[in-house]
């Protein structure tokens, strides 16, 4: 008996899913917003006279001791060294490659090498007009605070999706403590690191959108637990955002109006809570965009056969 061979069931051309195409660009405009925040942050904390002002006040508040907050600072500076950094980059990438993702492991280098050569170019060429009457060299941006962030970025960017958001709310803690203590220690100004915290983002956001154009399958959705991280930094952001702006304007009007109004550990303070709105800021986007990720490949269309 002859066996009658099956007619091929025609397939349609693989589609994209609807949003995909934003899904793959949408890291550019995040690049771009962060790109143009980091200029906004010149123009207002170095450009303006009240801008260096409220930044310098936050410097100077920041020479107090209290012994447990101290050695949790000093410590964290130790740490947040060139060898200790570069070391934890090359075992990210390295993580990269054995999970066979070689995209996210050259990703990485782009954004550890990118960020901080971007940060250590600025610093170089750029000029700090003596506005405020506080001579010292230009510190903008922050290279600890861009080292710290890149790390921090490419430690969620190499592990699985379900533990970015984990793994990015430790590695915002970590940026905020490293940021702080370099206000602490009076080496950088708060714009200082909110600038490079931007640098970093923008970086970033380049990195995944290559990263997307090479994985062109539909995205998938973000996991419950990066859902709850993402929550929790909203919290801790919008508090510090508030006690923030609070801050800057009570600072602001001292500077201005009404001397000794409020105190250099105040603008510290405010200082403060303007980096660590920054950073949940910043991881909030990052997590988002690296849990989003596009599946290896495209799914089956409905009432095909793969």
């Amino acid at each position: 008996m002859t066996a009658v061979a099956s007619r091929p069931v025609p397939t349609e051309p693989t589609r994209r899913p609807p949003g995909s195409t934003w899904h793959t660009v949408s890291p550019l405009l995040v690049a771009a917003l962060a790109a143009g925040g980091v200029y906004a942050v010149h123009r207002l904390f170095i450009g303006t006279p009240l801008g260096q002002a409220i930044d310098t006040a936050a410097l100077r508040g920041g020479d107090f001791d209290h012994p447990r907050v101290s050695e949790v600072l000093t410590r964290t500076l130790d740490a947040t060294r060139l060898a200790s950094l570069a070391l934890v980059c090359v075992l990210a990438a390295a993580f990269g490659a054995i999970r066979r993702r070689l995209d996210l492991a050259l990703a990485s280098v782009f954004v550890v090498v990118a960020a901080n050569l971007i940060t250590q170019q600025l610093k170089a060429n750029l000029d700090r007009p003596l506005l405020d009457d506080f001579p010292a060299p230009n510190s903008w941006p922050s290279g600890h605070a861009t080292a710290a962030a890149s790390v921090a970025f490419v430690l969620v960017l190499v592990f699985p999706r379900a533990l970015r958001g984990m793994v990015g709310l430790v590695g915002a803690g970590y940026v905020a403590i490293v940021a702080v203590a370099t206000v602490w220690a009076e080496w950088h100004r708060p714009s200082d690191v909110i600038a490079a915290l931007l640098i970093v983002l923008a970086c970033g956001a380049l990195a995944v959108f290559a990263v997307r154009l090479r994985r062109t399958g539909p995205y998938r959705a973000i996991h419950l637990p990066n859902r709850v991280v993402i929550v929790a930094l909203w919290v801790g952001g919008l508090l510090a955002t508030a006690a923030g702006v609070f801050g800057m304007a009570s600072v602001a009007l001292s500077e201005r109006a009404l001397p000794d109004l409020v105190s250099e550990r105040f603008a510290f303070l405010t200082g403060t809570a303007g980096i660590v709105a920054a950073t949940a800021a910043t991881f909030i986007v990052w997590v988002r965009l690296t849990a989003a990720e596009p599946a290896d490949r495209p799914a089956p269309l409905q009432g095909g056969t793969e």
